[in-house]
């Protein structure tokens, strides 16, 4: 079979790829889909990837090959700024809509111990901010200069960016002047008080991403396969998600993957909640929950009361221990009426914790005045659409009872979506295949992305 792109999708426990044509005329077509495990225990995701390709047609050619990658821990970031609640926020911001997977977020001067942690993390990319345009510049130069040290001392190529203060800007090129490890300069993530500014660093993220993907054993060699871009999973679904905004109107995607879940929101809010909001939020936010995961992280989902009433629910007549052993029995795709159905428990609860993190919510605040009610966090009142992507809610034959009471458990106080929101479903399991293709082909992407979610239109 020839197609026109192949995107492959490398996730951390099972590689996809999608096929398809007429992206030079007005009716491009999705072609099929191939999947198989993903390689990285067996020491190289070629592995898998040629698999998933066999599976979808042994005489597979293709013009255009792109891919997206979260296999491996996909995109490892750390991120340090001044206050936490202001360049820190900026900066995890930036980091997670680029589709990365923060593992050492720090506020202030860095410490020694800090420094060790980044040298064991060995992430694929620093980010360094703090302080607004004009304003505190001593820490970041201080951080900058202890990570530089940290580079050259061990001879690492850990690419860097600088997304603070603008005055420090020459200092902190003069400091990685030299190095291996390169440093890229981008505009201040909170270049003034209550004001976020993470596009600029967000692409730069995702350009560097692209250099230096190293993603999984074997990983190095994809890039050579590939004539478009690889980009993070996570971060081609946020983008199909703005791609689809413009369509649909403000929409939150949720994401319930085998190593984490991922919420992503489209929204400016309400402006009643604006007018009430504490603390600026990106109109487009990404959250990551690495401990919710339904495969690899299955065992951090169900604790204390939630363990007893699922294995309940599901007539483990041994309860908690009953439900510990199916847990260690479950397998990455589940076939069996009993796996299915507990793999449906997971996929219910980590969605339901995943949300209830990202959405914002009201509290109260005493002063001269009395008690006064104010929003904190991501206003999603204004969403009009709840999508599901990803294997657990596209796969499970469950996904429609799962998603609508994922959306009804969020509690009183959350700046939730109305209870009218409209839920709709990736049926052909492409959003982030669709993201990474939308950089070049958006026309066509939008179509497919539509045609996915609202086949009956």
């Amino acid at each position: 079979m020839k197609v026109e792109v192949l995107v492959a999708e490398i996730g951390s426990t099972t590689t996809m790829v999608n096929a398809f044509s007429g992206f030079r005329t007005d009716s491009p077509e999705y072609l099929g889909q191939g999947v198989a495990p993903t390689s990285v225990e067996a020491g190289d995701v070629r592995i898998g990837l040629d698999r998933a390709v066999k599976d979808l047609d042994p005489t597979l050619e293709w013009e255009h090959f792109f891919a997206t990658s979260s296999a491996a821990g996909g995109l490892r970031m750390t991120v340090h700024g001044l206050a936490y609640d202001m360049t820190v926020r900026a900066g995890r911001e930036a980091a997670l809509g680029a589709g990365a997977n923060l593992h050492h977020v720090t506020a202030g001067k860095l410490r020694d111990s800090d420094i060790e942690k980044i040298r064991h993390i060995h992430p694929n990319i620093i980010l360094i901010a703090g302080g607004v345009d004009y304003g505190e510049r001593d820490t970041a130069l201080h951080n900058a200069e202890k990570i530089a040290e940290m580079l050259r001392a061990e001879a690492l190529t850990i690419p860097v960016i600088y997304a603070g203060n603008i005055e420090n800007r020459d200092e902190v090129a003069a400091l990685f002047r030299g190095l291996a490890a390169r440093l890229y300069v981008s505009e201040n993530v909170y270049p003034r008080i209550d004001e976020l500014n993470v596009e600029p660093t967000r692409a730069i993220i995702q350009e560097v991403f692209e250099e230096h993907i190293t993603g999984g054993p074997g990983m190095e060699h994809i890039r050579e396969r590939v004539d478009g871009p690889i980009v993070p999973t996570p971060g081609a679904v946020l983008t199909a998600a703005r791609v689809l905004q413009k369509e649909i109107g403000d929409l939150l995607v949720l994401d319930v993957g085998g190593a984490t879940t991922d919420v992503h929101s489209v929204t400016a809010g309400s402006e009643e909640v604006q007018r009430r909001s504490i603390a600026p939020e990106p109109d487009a936010k990404r959250t990551v929950e690495g401990d919710l995961g339904i495969y690899i992280n299955r065992f951090n989902i169900l604790r204390g009361n939630d363990a007893e009433r699922v294995a309940a629910r599901l007539g483990y007549a041994d309860g908690a221990a009953g439900l510990e052993t199916a847990l260690r029995a479950l397998p990455a795709i589940p076939e069996t009426p009993d796996a299915v159905a507990l793999a449906e428990e997971l996929a219910r609860h980590a969605a339901a914790q995943a949300l209830l993190r990202h959405a914002g919510r009201y509290r109260s605040l005493y002063g001269p005045e009395g008690k006064k009610q104010v929003a904190e966090g991501k206003d999603l009142t204004a969403v009009k659409h709840v999508l599901a992507t990803g294997g657990a809610l596209t796969r499970l034959p469950g996904c429609r009872r799962i998603l609508r009471e994922v959306i009804e458990s969020l509690p009183a106080a959350t700046l939730a979506p109305p209870p009218d929101v409209k839920t709709a479903f990736d049926s052909l399991y492409i959003m982030a295949s669709l993201g990474a293709l939308s950089t070049r082909f958006e026309p066509a992407a939008t179509t497919l992305l539509m045609s996915s979610f609202f086949p009956e239109h």
